[in-house]
């Protein structure tokens, strides 16, 4: 299975697993897509300084694009690569994102918060 196969079966689980299983339905709010922006935004800077400085690697066979070889220089923008790093980077991010949003607000609605919302901790009483 290729990277590109696994970040688009991630997207999708991750889809299902909001809309269907926990029912949450984070990708219809606006709050989830600011924080997205702001996730993406970072996940940009850190994909780029990790690929860009060749401490991570992709062989070309398994990502879109990519003729460039394993122990040259990955192109900062073009060739499947988005900031030195392959867009398939960015499904697994999103998904990432969208599966842990989801399972806080459902934790959230199963009450499974501790009461009061603020102040010390528990064991500090």
């Amino acid at each position: 299975m290729t990277y590109t196969q696994l970040g688009l079966s991630a997207v999708v689980i991750a889809v299902l697993i909001d809309v269907i299983g926990l029912r949450t339905r984070m990708m219809t709010r606006k709050v989830f897509w600011v924080s997205y922006l702001i996730i993406f935004a970072f996940q940009l800077i850190t994909n780029g300084v990790l690929t860009g400085f060749r401490i991570v690697r992709y062989a070309g066979d398994y990502i879109i694009g990519s003729t460039t070889p394993v122990d040259s220089a990955p192109p900062f923008i073009g060739d499947g690569r988005l900031i030195f790093a392959p867009v398939e980077d960015l499904l697994f991010g999103f998904a990432l994102v969208l599966i842990t949003l989801s399972t806080w607000v459902w934790l959230g609605r199963c009450g499974i918060q501790r009461t009061p919302k603020s102040g010390p901790p528990r064991w500090l009483k």
